[in-house]
């Protein structure tokens, strides 16, 4: 198996839009590269390009320029595309067909035999909670529903690479569950999913790679402990005895925020505050502090303070080169 999954190389597309048909440029020079056997997330705001991306990897749209690579072979090779799954950002289905029927049509569609289409539908359908609805029609299922059974035909031929468009859109916390351990499970079985969300929680409790994108590039892409690193982001701190000036003077013009608590005063202050500098000031003032909780970044944390404008990480994971 190749070490990479996916190979994205100064990739641009646009699009016309409005009366008089003025071009905007979506993806800007994406560069990037999916490691194989691994989870990956697919980061940035909605409208930054991350939709365009995923379907010029699958084949629905072509790009103005750059180079796509899937699994080793160009993106519109058809060879390369019976070897991954894919789930659309809005799946669409024939809603006069129960769950069970249209596996059986997405069988068909992936050439699968009809006997492996029967050995694999009812486990997978159980697997996203949907066995009990197996005989019922689309029609009568609601949005989280049919993402489920969209992550269960995008397994169904067994792919290597799962290409996911907001996996876990419109589902509810139970559904963002299974979708989550069906990415685990995909992964321990050495499979690579790629995969595009704005829900950064879930992608870093899931996800060894994160690439994020913004205005059309990527603007940081590595493993996500290169990318959040070891040390402190911020510190909560607690304090009894003293007011806001003794935080300003242990970190001046640079206290997060404040808030009176009954007799205490909380605030946060930056990772590389110095404690001893803030038990003094605090001292000095006739306070004590009572709490200093240190917390490490999380990738919402990273997205925010750098204003999609990233540019660290690890440069193992194929980190994006901006655009001349």
């Amino acid at each position: 198996m190749s070490e990479v999954a996916v190979r994205v190389d100064g990739l641009r597309k646009s699009y016309r839009s409005g009366f008089w048909r003025r071009r905007s440029e979506t993806l800007r020079g994406v560069s990037f590269s999916v490691p194989a056997g691994r989870a990956v997330g697919y980061l940035g705001a909605n409208g930054v390009g991350k939709t365009t991306t995923l379907k010029i990897l699958v084949g629905l749209l072509e790009a103005d320029g750059g180079t796509a690579e899937v699994l080793g072979m160009p993106v519109h090779d058809p060879a390369c595309r019976r070897r991954v799954g894919f789930l659309p950002e809005n799946p669409y289905f024939y809603e006069h067909l129960t769950a069970r029927e249209a596996m059986r049509f997405y069988g068909g569609l992936s050439r699968m035999e009809d006997r492996a289409v029967e050995a694999r539908t009812l486990p997978l359908l159980e697997k996203v909670g949907l066995a009990a609805a197996a005989d019922r029609r689309l029609g009568e299922f609601s949005k989280g529903m049919r993402q489920r059974l969209g992550v269960a035909q995008a397994l169904l031929h067994d792919p290597e690479l799962l290409i996911l468009d907001e996996p876990m859109s419109g589902l509810d916390p139970f559904g963002r569950l299974l979708v989550k351990d069906l990415i685990l499970e995909e992964r321990a079985k050495g499979k690579t999913i790629f995969f595009s969300s704005h829900i950064l929680g879930d992608v870093e409790e899931v996800c060894d790679f994160a690439v994020i994108i913004a205005d059309g590039r990527v603007t940081a892409s590595g493993t996500v402990q290169g990318l959040l690193g070891a040390g402190v982001a911020e510190y909560e701190v607690a304090v009894r005895g003293a007011g806001p000036a003794a935080f300003e003077a242990a970190a001046p013009g640079r206290v997060r925020f404040f808030r009176q608590d009954g007799e205490l005063t909380r605030g946060r202050l930056p990772g590389d505050l110095d404690p001893a500098a803030l038990h003094a000031s605090v001292a000095a003032a006739g306070g004590v502090v009572v709490e200093l909780v240190p917390r490490r970044e999380s990738l919402e944390d990273l997205f925010v303070r750098t204003g999609g404008t990233a540019t660290g990480g690890d440069a193992g994971a194929g980190a994006g080169r901006k655009s001349p």
